[in-house]
């Protein structure tokens, strides 16, 4: 039998943080995260894009607004969630971005994760 994906979380806040969003983006979320342990990490656009350099996004939207969740993937089919947010504005703050590829290069680094 072939290996599924995992997903891990950087931190429990951020897990918790991702559990709290309003429900029709946590519906989507969940069903999206679902597609990914099934299909792998990559799902495409509209669900999943490449920032820069192994950083990926989760693009989670419904009526209730925009989420973004910021994700890399290591070796053994492991998709680790690095960072979310609600979007406010059409392009991606910077700051944003800065924070998941902290965390990436963390991750990345740690044999742990």
């Amino acid at each position: 039998m072939p290996i599924k994906w995992q997903i891990q979380y950087y931190n429990h806040k951020l897990e918790k943080q991702i559990l709290d969003l309003p429900d029709g983006l946590l519906a989507r979320y969940l069903r999206l995260t679902d597609l990914m342990l099934e299909l792998g990490s990559n799902l495409g656009l509209p669900h999943t894009k490449s920032i820069e350099n192994g950083l990926f996004e989760l693009r989670v939207k419904s009526k209730e607004g925009i989420a973004r969740v910021f994700f890399c993937t290591k070796v053994g089919k492991k998709i680790i969630m690095l960072h979310s947010f609600i979007k406010k504005s059409q392009k991606t703050p910077k700051k944003e971005i800065k924070i998941a590829k902290t965390r990436m290069n963390e991750v990345l680094e740690n044999e742990t994760f």
